[in-house]
């Protein structure tokens, strides 16, 4: 079960690219919040407590907004365009008591079988959507590995998930794959491997759609 992330949120009475950007100086995140019904409102909170709180895999919040307190969900982020920063949230109310998909991080444990006999583990994600509980809502999912052979696939469906929790991606989602580690050739061995085709010299062909010499005369 997920421990809810308490932070304090302030409300911005201004919106707009310009604003944001200030907010982000002033070391804060701008946000929405939706859901419920309500009309959404615009936040923004403390960049470090939440980026931080994201780390260790927090998706549901306690939000102080005023005197009140409401639980909110993660629902979306928005980087700058390194892809690194965080510059704006999407989030969304929630109860204990409903349903709701959401993203959780993929976490591979065990060394595979398939590395002892030569093979490589490659990841092809590494997160899925389930569908769950509020409180349900598992810090990551933990994938085994250890009898992953070379050749060997896994995917979205072969997992087992914690109690409570229903898979929401696809089942057949590629997770991982064990293969062998094929010897990487240089341009110059590819190059001895492919005959080059001999030049042939002689008249090039007339274009169909331009007029021979003689028809020009």
């Amino acid at each position: 079960m997920e421990k809810a992330l308490r932070l304090k949120a302030e409300i911005r009475e201004q919106t707009g690219s310009k604003h944001a950007v200030n907010v982000r100086k002033q070391g804060r995140i701008p946000a929405i919040v939706y859901g419920h019904k309500k009309e959404p409102v615009a936040i923004s909170l403390d960049a470090h407590n939440f980026v931080k709180g994201l780390h260790h895999g927090h998706r549901l919040l306690d939000v102080q907004l005023g005197k009140k307190k409401e639980k909110m969900l993660v629902k979306d982020l928005q980087y700058d365009y390194l892809g690194k920063n965080i510059i704006h949230a999407d989030l969304i109310r929630v109860n204990v008591s409903e349903t709701v998909k959401v993203t959780v991080p993929i976490e591979l444990k065990g060394t595979a079988r398939g590395t002892y006999e030569g093979g490589i583990i490659e990841e092809h994600t590494d997160r899925l959507e389930v569908e769950c509980k509020v409180n349900d809502i598992p810090e990551s999912i933990v994938v085994s590995v250890k009898e992953i052979g070379v050749g060997d696939n896994l995917h979205a469906g072969d997992i087992e998930l914690p109690d409570g929790v229903k898979l929401a991606s696809s089942p057949e989602t590629l997770l991982v794959t064990c293969s062998l580690l094929a010897a990487a050739k240089s341009t110059e061995e590819l190059e001895e491997e492919v005959p080059i085709a001999p030049e042939v010299i002689g008249e090039a062909k007339e274009d169909e759609g331009e007029p021979s010499e003689k028809e020009k005369a």
